[in-house]
């Protein structure tokens, strides 16, 4: 592939996910410059044919689209506005891209803060999982400037194979948000479901597969619920980012006025599985507590 109005892309925030959206950005010919706090991710790239910016204000020296891949919000805005971060550097007409999940309030405002510099913030906040980056099979949900949205396409191109600009900036962020409380609401009803069947005596294997054959069927059930059933809950997805993400989207019902009882169930729930010593397992592992509230032996 042509590098197409010669972009020259950074990388910031080298985790599962981003190193993963990284490869798939090199892959795809553009190069490339990278930064992140552990080394070892780096030299991969660098393996690979990236460029070592060596911090974020290197990354953002060296790009005119910026990219970032961070654990939360305290993160992005300290990559962001730390005296040696990327707003230090940035040159006006600079896109600057956050695939983290992140608070949408804080997102309006970074979004603010860097257009008094003339740099462009799209909040592209993604949906896929681990697989879905290692394929550049992303679902990408986008707020920003739509001409900055259209300017970044390429780049988005070569990590998803779904991209719906949803407004202005903190859009994508509050679509990520639903995206994770749906998530987290199947979840709950799935864990009900196997418990009850483990109670009855009939065989949740086989519930599933009668369910993925009608109404119920759904990305949760066929993956997350499968992972309960073999007990396979390393992640993955852990239960910390998810009951994370349900705080962010509790916060945005706050300052909205909206009534989200299912969102406050599941982080609850979701908060008792971090604290039962299983914050580091997949998310489905809410389902072995809901085994063990209903009394079920392993």
């Amino acid at each position: 592939m042509t590098n197409p109005e010669q972009i020259f892309p950074g990388f910031i925030g080298l985790g599962v996910m981003g190193k993963a959206m990284a490869r798939n950005i090199l892959k795809s010919g553009f190069p490339l410059t990278v930064h992140n706090r552990s080394r070892e991710s780096v030299e991969e790239l660098v393996g690979l044919g990236a460029k070592d910016g060596g911090s974020a204000t290197g990354v953002a020296a060296a790009s005119n689209i910026i990219m970032m891949c961070l654990p939360d919000t305290p993160d992005v805005e300290a990559i962001l506005f730390d005296p040696n971060g990327v707003e230090a550097v940035a040159r006006p007409g600079t896109i600057v891209v956050d695939f983290s999940t992140v608070s949408p309030s804080a997102t309006v405002d970074f979004a603010a803060r860097l257009s008094e510099k003339g740099v462009f913030f799209i909040d592209s906040p993604v949906s896929g999982g681990p697989k879905g980056a290692q394929d550049g099979a992303l679902s990408c949900m986008l707020g920003g400037d739509a001409a900055a949205v259209e300017r970044a396409m390429p780049i988005l191109k070569a990590i998803g194979t779904k991209h719906v600009h949803l407004g202005a900036a903190g859009a994508g962020q509050l679509v990520k948000a639903c995206n994770q409380l749906v998530i987290a609401m199947t979840l709950t009803g799935i864990s009900e479901a196997v418990a009850l069947c483990l109670k009855s005596g009939v065989d949740p294997y086989a519930m599933r597969d009668a369910l993925l054959g009608g109404s119920a069927q759904s990305f949760v059930l066929q993956n997350h619920c499968k992972r309960l059933l073999d007990g396979a809950l390393a992640p993955g997805f852990r239960s910390s980012y998810l009951l994370k993400d349900l705080k962010l989207a509790l916060e945005a019902g706050r300052a909205l006025g909206a009534f989200m009882p299912g969102t406050t169930l599941s982080a609850q729930l979701l908060t008792a599985v971090c604290n039962s010593e299983r914050k580091d397992l997949d998310s489905a592992a809410l389902g072995l507590l809901i085994q063990d509230l209903s009394g079920i032996s392993k």
